[in-house]
Formats: structure tokens, sequence, C-alpha cells
């Protein structure tokens, strides 16, 4: 009897695991076949008017996603579990590399001053905007039980602008100047943004004094700053 029961278990296991498995191959078959789509199409249509790669790329998964809600009734909105960890160790550096690799150089430290302008002094700007105007708007509203730290967690993320779509409809050779001002702003806001939330993480609001602030500000920096001479020693490198 115990060994029917164990059997049992292990079957089932088994069709769950097998279960398991062709859903990822499914999935993951289904995501390198969108992405070969996105590339060809995007190829294709390069030296179109209307449509370049990254519209190509929001209407193909716009599509795909009302096939699969249509499909699946409205029961599962995604076939593709996201992981964090798979993406920032592994499909992250190969796209900045990439970015990074392609853009002129001369150009852009040319203009590095105006850039870092733009990028870190622009986004501590965002940052304290956004961060007042959730105080504001939150309060008003009445959502929930937010604290200063939530707020400013929020200021971080949003003042963190995506400027793929802009650098798409620039091109590089035409615009030397403006793609090395707006892929350059876009680089170090990103970076800017990303040290600012992670220098959050150990703030806390509620024991604000000098030394609490110069604490979070010495953390910023040398998250900054050594972020900064990692990047360039491996570009020297």
């Amino acid at each position: 009897m115990g060994y029917q029961v164990v059997a049992a278990q292990l079957a089932r296991l088994s069709g769950a695991l097998g279960t398991s498995d062709h859903a990822s191959v499914v999935s993951i078959t289904l995501f390198v076949a969108l992405l070969c789509a996105c590339i060809v199409l995007g190829h294709l249509l390069e030296e179109n008017r209307w449509l370049n790669e990254s519209i190509t790329a929001l209407i193909i998964g716009l599509c795909t996603g009302v096939v699969i809600l249509m499909t699946t009734k409205g029961k599962s909105s995604h076939v593709l579990v996201f992981s964090e960890d798979l993406f920032f160790i592994y499909l992250l550096p190969p796209i900045i590399f990439n970015a990074g690799f392609q853009v002129k150089k001369k150009q852009f430290f040319r203009n590095f001053m105006t850039i870092t302008l733009f990028g870190a002094v622009g986004t501590m700007m965002s940052f304290f905007t956004i961060s007042l105007a959730a105080i504001a708007i939150f309060s008003r509203m009445n959502i929930g039980t937010l604290d200063v730290s939530d707020f400013l967690a929020i200021g971080a993320i949003f003042s963190a602008t995506d400027s793929v779509c802009t650098l798409q409809v620039l091109n590089q050779d035409e615009t030397p100047f403006l793609y090395s001002l707006v892929f350059g702003e876009g680089v170090v806001n990103d970076a800017t943004s990303v040290v600012l939330f992670n220098a959050l993480q150990n703030f806390d609001p509620n024991q604000i004094d000098a030394i609490v602030i110069l604490k979070f500000l010495g953390n910023f920096c040398y998250l900054f700053v050594s972020s900064t001479f990692l990047g360039v020693f491996d570009w020297i490198a």
C-alpha cells in the first residue's frame, strides 16, 4: 500500500514537471519567434518613413497580447514569466555593450559636461519634483499608508526616462550632436536613478539629522563615482 502511494505521488510529480517543461518550451519558442520577427521586419522597414524597428516591435507585441487574451478568454495575460535576474545579468549587459560600442565616442566625450548636466542634475531636479508632487497628490487621494521613503522611491523610479524611442527616430550620421546628447543623457539618467534608488534603501527618513544626510550623500557619491570609474576602467582595458 505504501509503495502504491509513493508511486502515485511520483507519477503526479512527473506529470506536473512535464506540463511545466512543455509550457516553458512553448513560451521560450514564442518569445524567440517574436524576437526574430521584430528583427526581420524592423530591418525590412528600415527605410520606411512612418514605421521603424521600435514601432514594429510595439505593434507585434500588442497584437500578440490581444491574441493570447482572446484565445485564453482573459484568463492568462502572459505566457512567459519575467525573471529579473535573467534580464539584469544576461540580457541587459549585451544591450548596453552594443549601444556603447556603436556610439561615436568623440562626440560623447566632447559633450560630456552637457550630458552630465542634463543626466545627473536634471535627474535630481526631477527626483525632488516628482517626490514632492507624489506627497501632495497621494495625501489628497488617501491611498494607503505611505511614508517618506516610499515617496522618495517613487521619485527615484519615475525620474528615469526612456530615450529608446527618441534614439530610434534620430539618425546618428545626420544629427551626431543631438544623438550623442540624447544617448548620453539617457545613460547618465538611468545610472543616476539606479544609484539614487540603491542609496535610498539604506536611508531612514524617521531619523533625519545632519549625520544621516551626510551618510546618504556619501553613499550616493560613492556608488556614482565607483560605478563611473569601473566603467571607464573597463572601457580602457
